[in-house]
């Protein structure tokens, strides 16, 4: 029994000093590991949201987990209509959600976003359990990453003339009521004579280098519409006055 045991010992030994003596993916061998404790993860700084345009969470569950005829995806939330939440990706890791755009001075957005996909079809409007979740866990992500409440955007915000989810369906306002993201106040009044709506929408986040699918996904977001001119009109031009003080006010 003692010779058992001390052979048992001694194979644990040996495995220990082979684990010990392995080298970590997160160090590399070509220079010699001398610890900083000066650092933190990397961290994002937005949120960005879509919905999937699929027809079930388990639809969408394997996308986001494969690779599809456009190649592999993913996100690191996915929500059900009926409010179920699903994690597929860390917080701290790089999930491939957003693809090619621009939101401010932000050029790789997978690298600096957390991304959300709501389950949902695209031509329906959102349910209120789906909502009611996604507002828990944005007050989470929010608190716990730090991340400013007022960045919360859609897809095609960023990528106007590539995406246009999360949908005109999406409400938008309720989530602002909820204090996540912007909307207009009434109390803001008209624009003051020389207010240029073309620079605030850029001022906002918009990019200008596709002029209409940019005032696309400008209506989608805080008009509803998908059927407007692609052009800036006297609603929008006080809808972008109102959301130029709103972020001066930050």
């Amino acid at each position: 029994m003692t010779i058992i045991r001390a052979s048992a010992l001694l194979l644990s030994l040996v495995l220990l000093s082979a684990c010990a003596g392995a080298p970590r993916e997160d160090r590399n061998p070509l220079a010699t590991w001398v610890p900083s404790a000066n650092h933190n993860a990397r961290m994002p700084v937005i949120i960005v949201l879509h919905h999937t345009d699929q027809h079930s969470v388990q639809q969408s569950l394997d996308t986001l987990r494969s690779a599809n005829s456009g190649g592999k995806v993913s996100a690191h939330y996915l929500i059900g209509a009926d409010g179920a939440r699903y994690q597929l990706v860390s917080d701290e890791r790089r999930a491939w959600h957003a693809g090619p755009g621009r939101w401010g001075t932000i050029t790789d957005l997978n690298s600096a976003s957390i991304g959300i996909e709501l389950d949902n079809d695209g031509d329906t409007p959102f349910s209120q359990p789906q909502v009611a979740s996604l507002i828990v866990l944005l007050q989470d992500l929010t608190t716990r990453l730090r991340i400013p409440p007022s960045q919360v955007i859609g897809h095609a915000d960023l990528a106007p003339s590539r995406k246009q989810d999360p949908s005109r369906y999406f409400p938008w306002q309720q989530l602002a009521e909820a204090g996540f993201g912007p909307w207009p106040r009434d109390s803001d009044g008209l624009p003051p004579p020389g207010f240029d709506p073309w620079q605030a929408l850029a001022g906002f986040g918009y990019s200008l280098e596709d002029r209409a699918a940019t005032v696309g996904a400008f209506h989608r977001r805080f008009r509803g519409r998908d059927d407007l001119p692609a052009e800036l009109d006297a609603e929008d031009a006080r809808i972008l006055h109102s959301l130029q003080l709103q972020s001066i006010a930050r």
